[in-house]
């Protein structure tokens, strides 16, 4: 028998109707300490609807702590982070994923040896009955689960089927879908190409452009620029939990994102002495 009970957040049932360029997130000269070790410091950006905000570094860039800020696992010390104008601190990861931020960590999106269909609702199942008489929806739940995979260019065929037979691509899929379903208006993705091949990766950011024309406000968590280029609207350069520069796409240059990511004057100056010069 299912444990009674409802998700957080109302599922979508058709496509967002926000307006593109509508800022959902300010971000605003936001700081995090541990410590004396400066994860973030003075970092601004804005994540708009219907746009794809790239964050990108190298290991410890502040990435990770840039992540757990705005999905609720640490709040800031600094600075001020507005949802809809509003100063806000989430006081946990379900805080924010009721305000609609949702976040796809890379090695937790899926639980493999589960089918697809209950991958996709992960303890928010419908429900039919009454009472303490009530049980899962399976059918419903199955064709619901199709009926969204479908919209991200996926084609189940057997919803029961595990998500550990799905290819990678396809298993971060799942998780893109089911947050945007539940009503996801931010979406956060934690370095979803990784640990993917090149083809996979593709698949994946074929997907992030689906979710933006859905238009959710997706933030795309990379290392690298040549994944981040194809799909970005907005580009964020982190360096040791610095800003190196927040740039909309006609603003900068792919040779110019990746120099600013690999430090610029340090990767030149480390190439003179490599070349003996």
């Amino acid at each position: 028998m299912a444990t009674e009970g409802r998700p957080m957040i109302e599922p979508q049932t058709s496509e967002p109707e926000a307006a593109r360029d509508a800022s959902i997130l300010d971000l605003r000269n936001i700081s995090k300490f541990y410590g004396t070790i400066i994860a973030l410091q003075d970092v601004t950006t804005s994540v708009n609807a219907g746009e794809v905000t790239c964050v990108l570094g190298d290991n410890g860039a502040g990435k990770s702590s840039f992540i757990k800020i705005l999905s609720g696992v640490h709040q800031h010390d600094e600075g001020e982070v507005l949802l809809d104008g509003v100063p806000m601190r989430f006081a946990s990861p379900r805080d924010a994923l009721d305000r609609g931020i949702a976040t796809v960590y890379q090695d937790l999106a899926v639980v493999p040896l589960m089918s697809v269909w209950r991958n996709f609702w992960l303890g928010a199942e419908p429900l039919r009955g009454f009472g303490i008489f009530r049980w899962i929806d399976t059918p419903e739940a199955k064709r619901v689960a199709v009926e969204e995979l479908a919209k991200m260019g996926i084609d189940i065929r057997d919803p029961d089927q595990t998500v550990g037979t799905l290819s990678g691509g396809e298993r971060q899929s799942v998780a893109i879908a089911r947050a945007a379903y539940f009503g996801a208006r931010v979406l956060i993705l934690d370095e979803p190409t990784s640990a993917l091949g090149v083809k996979q990766s593709g698949v994946v950011l074929r997907y992030i452009l689906e979710a933006r024309n859905r238009g959710l406000a997706v933030i795309f968590i990379t290392h690298n620029p040549a994944h981040a280029w194809p799909v970005g609207d907005r580009f964020l350069i982190l360096n040791r939990g610095h800003s190196m520069g927040n740039f909309a796409k006609d603003e900068i240059t792919i040779t110019e994102l990746t120099r600013l990511m690999a430090g610029g004057a340090e990767l030149e100056a480390l190439q003179r002495e490599l070349s003996g010069r």
